[in-house]
């Protein structure tokens, strides 16, 4: 698939089959991650990659952190919420290091995190597979970060849901650039 044609029929994809992913295509995917650009070369990135009963272990911790939130909720909305790593048979949560040197600045590294989670979300269109990137309180949590490996102060940027696309895919309208851009040219020097 052609650079613009991923850019521009990209869209989340939250419906896909259960069918297993081989591990060849999940690391084509990771590398294309690890291609993101970032300061100072620290490759901020974590991958963690989530599939078969890992995903259901990951929906208990799930359903336990929701419980502790909320504790008058019922079994019906702590058997969804253990459901929700289910919807797909690839999870890649992706974490962000926490800066080493003074030099490095955290939103780098945050953005560096953000731009790899992009480069998978288009090697994920250019290869045929629906993606979607989902955040919210799982991604904040404590439990859910340390599960996953992380320091409860690290950022978890998300979780990107993988899968072959249930249907196929609708190219989106997208929205223009013009109404979020300013141009500012040919300025006299001050």
């Amino acid at each position: 698939m052609e650079l613009y044609e991923a850019i521009f029929s990209r869209q989340s994809i939250g419906k896909v089959r259960p069918d297993p992913l081989p591990r060849s295509l999940i690391e084509k995917l990771l590398a294309a991650g690890a291609q993101a650009p970032n300061h100072y070369k620290v490759r901020p990135w974590r991958f963690v990659v989530l599939t078969g009963t890992a995903r259901e272990r990951l929906g208990q911790v799930m359903a336990e952190s929701f419980q502790a939130r909320f504790p008058q909720v019922g079994d019906e909305a702590l058997e969804k919420e253990r459901a929700k790593p289910l919807r797909a048979p690839v999870i890649i949560a992706v974490g962000v290091e926490k800066p080493g040197e003074p030099k490095v600045d955290e939103v780098e590294n945050i953005c560096a995190a953000a731009a790899a989670c992009q480069n998978i979300l288009l090697a994920a269109q250019a290869e045929g597979l629906g993606a979607i990137w989902r955040t919210g309180d799982t991604a904040r949590d404590p439990k859910i970060k340390q599960f996953l490996g992380f320091a409860p102060d690290q950022h978890l940027i998300g979780f990107i849901y993988i899968g072959y696309p249930e249907n196929p895919p609708v190219k989106p309208e997208r929205p223009s650039f013009e109404d979020r851009t300013v141009w500012l040219e040919n300025q006299p020097n001050f």
